[in-house]
């Protein structure tokens, strides 16, 4: 009787951005059948994440994807990103949590990956923050998502054993175009604006840190901008 071969999986959270996608692409690398996960919460480049978030999937050949609708964070408000009625900053000197902060977003985000986690027998979920260089969020903190993963594991079956992988979370965004680059992440597929879902705006905080990523690491972005 031959022996049964164990297939290592791995829940990956995928906005459809350059870092989560690298992150996926690199544990689809190390072996991992990946399991996709993407949340529509609202955001207002959701139709273009969706699309981004379903071409890279195709592009990586993941047939196993969940995206998930969550209502609650339009309803909650309190960030550029969900609410209309709050412009999203384009002056680049914004201090402290900027205003594009969601609310406990990437708690949910993980409660809800290690759900499927638990359900689809996977031992890893990915998630592509960066502390280094990122906006000022503190849900993308190191510390923060280690104490996650402790919850997790603590409110989830004794035979469940979840580790939460930040693959990025020491880079700065040069570094992850260069990494892009070198495992052919791709990159032409992705989507950063927090405006735009047709031509991104260049100018808000996740352009300007995307295209400075961009320019440092020597490199062009494929993605078209206004």
């Amino acid at each position: 009787m031959k022996n049964k071969i164990l297939v290592k999986k791995a829940v990956c959270i995928m906005s459809g951005g350059m870092d989560s996608t690298l992150s996926a692409k690199m544990m689809k690398d190390e072996g991992y059948e990946i399991i996709a996960v993407h949340f529509n919460y609202g955001q207002r480049t959701q139709k273009k994440e969706q699309e981004c978030f379903d071409l890279i999937c195709q592009h990586l050949n993941i047939s196993q994807t969940y995206s998930l609708d969550l209502d609650f964070f339009k309803h909650l408000g309190a960030s550029a990103l969900t609410d209309t009625k709050i412009d999203v900053p384009v002056s680049g000197v914004e201090e402290g949590v900027p205003i594009t902060y969601v609310p406990f977003r990437n708690g949910i985000f993980l409660s809800m990956a290690a759900a499927i986690a638990e359900k689809e027998n996977a031992e890893l979920i990915s998630i592509g923050v960066v502390q280094e260089d990122s906006s000022g969020y503190p849900d993308c903190r190191e510390t923060y998502i280690q104490a996650m993963q402790n919850a997790i594991n603590l409110g989830t079956k004794d035979e469940t054993n979840i580790t939460i992988h930040m693959p990025l979370v020491h880079l700065l965004k040069s570094e992850i175009v260069t990494k892009s680059l070198e495992v052919s992440s791709p990159l032409k597929l992705t989507w950063s604006c927090y405006k735009n879902e047709e031509k991104a705006c260049g100018v808000c905080d996740s352009c300007r840190l995307r295209l400075n990523g961009f320019e440092q690491a020597g490199a062009i972005d494929p993605i078209v901008y206004e």
